[in-house]
């Protein structure tokens, strides 16, 4: 085995055993009272079901598109075809989906038994060693570890999958070397967005449809807490919580990371280079298969930044927990842009020069005009930026979507006019929030191609996911905080208990949001680089807007979107509406709910979030995934690069709008009920106040838009494209 790849395989090998490392240090912790030992057992029976069901209707959708792609060179004959399609391709699509199923349901299953765990450590401190910061620092290192488990069990399995694939492509490809088969291992990414997209909009169905009954009829109507187990669907919202935002996050980042690796191995393989061979250098094959070999070095050394970025965190929290997690990001940021260009530099010391028409690959090795010369720092700076930008992209959600800034602030106090106000703030919000982080994403993207051509930008959509280990690390631990909340609200603990979990819950919003970022960051990087790669597949120099079949392509693609996201909203709906209507239907007929001498049927809430997310999500996720080969093959190639790029253009937009509308709207409700907003009499405007309930409705529009639709475009925008790519030789 090549160095590159025996490099990859060990640091994924690493990331793994860290895992097991994570599982042992969070199952070893005591669990707490047996009413805590319950509801999270509760929680993770209702996770485990779902997943499960999910998880057998996405096989079906698996082994119906493996046998097409298997199948399609038996009916189309062609070189082409048979380098893109074949049993091979279907081979790799496979082991992509098993990939992203298994990192999502080891995530999954030790962020249910983190949150009690989580809660536990917490009571600890506040009960019997009556030292709060110190259970505070415990607390938030249970909930870090089972988040980590997620994050570098999406790193670990995503990069061991894609050294397996290549291994066996290898094999299977003889003298001729997997680097000349690159159409095979594109279904790899295939596979991976394909579950990544069914878990995200599934799991946000799931989560949302529960949120919202719980929102509307326990606080709103009844006046409970949403966490008071008298709510017959707070179970069915923790539950949501880990499906949604845990299973589905990681495979959401896990297909972002995968697909920029394959992405810049794909521009890799389309590329004419004149390398130095005729100066005594290396020839241009050479430079290339090190080209395709560099994003599998990249991310390597972003999941070693990433392992000590989680123990940074763990073994050294500051005395504030934002802090201690941001402080865990920048150290492993930093330590991934280091080894990036040390890498680089050692790669590729002369640099060379690279063709982007796929056309004058005959003239390789041969002094040509047009050029454009790439060096070793050029590449490294390409990835940095993508790293830059993810991180401002981060930044600005978190401006307008926290409450330490003044758009949420003002949004808060606006709550006193009613819900209408509430909602329209909130959607103005994101609307403007889609400002600058569009200048940033295309400043780094023009840098990216200075730099590095359409490779760079390849680079930079694998720069901004090269830690997502911390990435999603972070971000997971925000539903382990949320639930320990929840469960210390059900178990009666006191009121000290919850304080530690909502500030790391608070906190978890924050990253949660700056994690969005850097996934509709990346999503737009990605996304660009598998169009290129899909156009050069496809033997199409440019996307011509005089033609009519791209102007077609374009509109239809830019709608695409748009009803995705209405068939989304109809699903959550459809839950929610299911869901209040159980709950109110509980409380009428059973007056011991609230007298608190019985128990809600909380089995029947979480059936409700699992039928309804379960048909919720098959229709969206099948148009996403018959669409474009429908444009393809009746309109032909043209019209699909035009499709893909309305798709890109109006998804960018709409993904950020909608996860930073949610977000402003979460926060405003939360800045509420911390008693930050006082009314003209200088009253305070908490919970139960007409400012709060406005506040609540405004979050249950805010909750779709932020959990199930914002995050679902992401993918939505990335498996249209490599499922083009896949295809591009039937197109053409």
């Amino acid at each position: 085995m090549e160095t590159g790849i025996l490099v990859a395989g060990v640091c994924s090998l690493l990331a793994l055993a860290f895992v097991g490392y994570l599982v042992s240090d969070v199952l070893k912790k005591p669990r707490g009272n047996a009413l805590m030992v319950q509801i999270s057992d509760a929680v993770q029976e209702g996770a485990r079901a779902f997943l499960e069901r999910e998880y057998r209707y996405i096989a079906g959708f698996v082994v119906v598109i493996f046998v097409i792609i298997a199948g399609v060179p038996m009916l189309v004959s062609g070189k082409d075809i048979a380098e893109s399609l074949g049993w091979q391709t279907g081979l790799s699509f496979i082991i992509g989906a098993v990939a992203s199923s298994a990192a999502g349901f080891i995530g999954m299953a030790i962020a249910t038994r983190a949150n009690s765990r989580t809660t536990e450590a917490a009571r600890k401190g506040v009960e019997d060693d009556k030292n709060p910061e110190q259970g505070l620092k415990n607390a938030l290192s249970v909930a870090i570890s089972g988040g980590a488990v997620m994050g570098m069990s999406v790193v670990g399995i995503g990069l061991l999958g894609l050294v397996v694939v290549i291994v066996i492509v290898d094999i299977l490809s003889g003298d001729a070397g997997w680097g000349n088969h690159p159409g095979w291992i594109n279904g790899y990414a295939m596979g991976a967005s394909l579950v990544a997209l069914f878990a995200r909009s599934g799991g946000g169905i799931f989560t949302k449809g529960a949120d919202m009954g719980a929102d509307l009829v326990g606080k709103v109507e009844a006046g409970i807490p949403e966490d008071d187990p008298r709510n017959a669907a707070t179970i069915a919202d923790n539950v949501g919580d880990n499906v949604g935002d845990v299973a589905g996050l990681g495979a959401d980042l896990m297909e972002s990371f995968i697909e920029s690796m394959i992405a810049a191995m794909a521009l890799a393989a389309t590329m004419g280079i004149v390398a130095g061979a005729l100066l005594g250098g290396e020839t241009s094959d050479a430079i290339r298969h090190k080209l395709q070999i560099l994003p599998l070095l990249i991310a390597s050394a972003g999941i070693v930044a990433s392992i000590i970025g989680v123990a940074f965190v763990k073994f050294m929290p500051g005395k504030k927990v934002q802090a201690s997690l941001m402080n865990g990001t920048y150290v492993s940021a930093g330590l991934a842009v280091l080894a990036t260009f040390v890498i680089c530099k050692m790669m590729f010391p002369d640099g060379f020069t690279m063709i982007e028409n796929a056309s004058a690959a005959g003239l390789l090795d041969a002094a040509i005009e047009g050029g454009k010369k790439i060096t070793g720092i050029g590449l490294a700076i390409a990835t940095t930026l993508g790293i830059v930008a993810g991180a401002g992209v981060g930044f600005c959600s978190e401006y307008y979507t926290s409450s330490k800034f003044k758009p949420v602030k003002e949004m808060a106090r606006k709550c006193q006019m009613g819900p209408a106000i509430t909602v329209t703030d909130g959607l103005a919000i994101g609307m403007k929030s889609c400002g600058l982080p569009v200048l940033i994403l295309g400043g780094a993207m023009l840098g990216a191609y200075h730099f590095g051509g359409y490779y760079g930008i390849a680079l930079a959509a694998l720069g901004m996911l090269a830690t997502t280990g911390m990435i999603v690390a972070v971000d997971s631990y925000g539903p382990i905080a949320d639930n320990a909340g929840g469960c210390a609200e059900m178990a009666h603990l006191d009121k000290g208990v919850r304080a530690i979990t909502d500030n790391l819950d608070a906190v978890g919003n924050t990253t949660a949001a700056i994690g969005k970022g850097f996934a509709i960051g990346s999503a737009a990087f990605a996304s660009l680089a598998l169009l290129v790669a899909y156009m050069a597949a496809a033997g199409i120099s440019t996307a011509d807007l005089s033609n009519q079949r791209v102007m077609f392509g374009l509109l239809v693609g830019g709608m695409m979107p748009f009803f995705f996201s209405a068939l989304l909203f109809d699903a959550v709906s459809n839950a929610a509406f299911k869901m209040i209507d159980e709950v109110r239907r509980q409380l009428r007929e059973n007056p011991g709910i609230m007298a608190g001498t019985s128990l809600p049927d909380y089995a029947r809430c979480v059936g409700i979030s699992t039928d309804g997310a379960i048909k919720g999500m098959l229709v969206p996720g099948g148009l996403a995934i018959i669409l474009p080969p429908i444009v393809g093959v009746i309109f032909g190639a043209e019209a699909l690069a035009g499709f893909l790029i309305g798709a890109l253009v109006t998804g960018v937009m709409l993904g950020i709008m909608c996860a930073n509308s949610g977000g402003a709207m979460d926060n405003a409700k939360k800045y509420i009920e911390e008693g930050e907003i006082k009314n003209d009499k200088g009253e305070v405007q908490g919970k139960g106040s007409d400012s709060h309930k406005a506040a609540v409705i405004g979050d249950t529009v805010g909750d779709p838009l932020k959990d199930t639709v914002g995050p679902s475009i992401n993918i939505l925008i990335k498996l249209m494209a490599i499922i083009s790519l896949v295809l591009a030789p039937l197109f053409a």
